[in-house]
């Protein structure tokens, strides 16, 4: 007959004995008991938890991986702040390794007013990609002052810039003899200097006065708006350099029934909306992506930011060989 157990102090005894003479518990056969029974002569050990060493390991793998995650985080955290991982906007180009689009804006207050390169690098952001801008836009420049202004070529080696605006003096290009004498030459001066950095020159066709340019004969802002894309197109088809075409986006936003204010009260420069709607013609323009549903609008109503949206993409997609970005 086989010995016995007491399953209170795990110990044996003789088959003969009923009850522990320690505690008093029945004893039991070895076969009827749940779990392994110490032999006589070993160390109990109390049952475990049915998938208690599962558990265990599964915590110890846990916690291992959640302390390397902890100590990579703290190392890059160092080397790379927050902001230039992208935890907290647009990093820019600063990640080493990251692909970034360098971006120059080389024109007036078109381009400063309400930051038309800042705007522009939120939106691609928002679209995912990484920007990096960079601006020469004085008042009132032509592009001829900024070929004429060393600070333009020491710009233009500072960087390797993957695509530089053109952007010429809102009335010039509007008149045939001023842009013919002023910048056309310009221009072609410019782009000779962009391609020999290896970037893509492209030129920005700005918007008219709201109330035309009556001194060149154009008496109102349709005549003028015709009058620049004529004199951005010609010299685009001269040099082979894309435009971006903002002025014609310009123009059918204010066809639209409820348009929203793209002038300010001097009746030139851009209000908010219409240097958002600059960046989304850019947007598309360089990224060759429509900006539709992007998230980043400015501060705009969102249905508004939409409508800017749904233009800069029909206007650029809509014929992308007459404005040079078929390629």
């Amino acid at each position: 007959m086989a010995d016995r157990v007491c399953t209170i102090c795990w110990a044996w005894f003789p088959a003969t004995v009923t009850a522990c003479p320690q505690c008093g518990a029945p004893l039991t056969a070895p076969e009827s008991t749940m779990g392994g029974v110490p032999r006589p002569g070993t160390t109990p050990i109390p049952p475990a938890f049915p998938g208690g060493r599962q558990k265990g390991r599964r915590r110890t793998r846990w916690l291992r991986s959640t302390l390397v995650l902890a100590i990579l985080a703290a190392v890059g955290l160092g080397l790379f702040p927050a902001p230039q991982l992208g935890l907290w906007g647009d990093p820019g180009c600063s990640l080493p390794g990251a692909i970034c689009t360098r971006v120059l804006f080389i024109g007036n207050s078109y381009t400063s007013v309400n930051d038309l390169p800042a705007t522009f690098a939120d939106l691609a952001w928002s679209g995912g990609h990484r920007v990096a801008t960079g601006a020469l836009d004085s008042g009132g420049w032509t592009l001829a002052e900024h070929v004429a202004d060393p600070a333009t070529a020491a710009t233009l080696s500072s960087e390797a810039w993957n695509t530089v605006v053109l952007q010429e003096q809102s009335e010039i290009p509007a008149a045939p003899v001023s842009r013919t004498t002023e910048m056309f030459p310009a221009a072609t001066t410019l782009v000779g200097m962009i391609r020999g950095h290896r970037a893509q020159p492209m030129l920005y066709l700005t918007f008219a006065h709201r109330d035309g340019y009556p001194a060149a004969g154009l008496a109102d802002y349709a005549g003028m708006q015709a009058a620049i894309d004529e004199g951005y197109l010609e010299i685009a088809e001269q040099l082979g350099t894309p435009v971006a075409p903002v002025g014609d986006a310009w123009r059918t936003v204010m066809a639209e029934p409820s348009a929203p204010t793209l002038w300010q009260a001097d009746g030139s420069h851009p209000t908010a909306a219409g240097t958002y709607l600059a960046a989304c013609v850019f947007y598309a323009a360089i990224f060759a992506e429509s900006p539709v549903g992007l998230g980043d609008s400015d501060g705009l109503p969102a249905g508004e930011a939409h409508t800017l949206q749904a233009v800069a993409a029909s206007t650029v997609f809509g014929d992308r060989a007459k404005w040079g970005l078929s390629g």
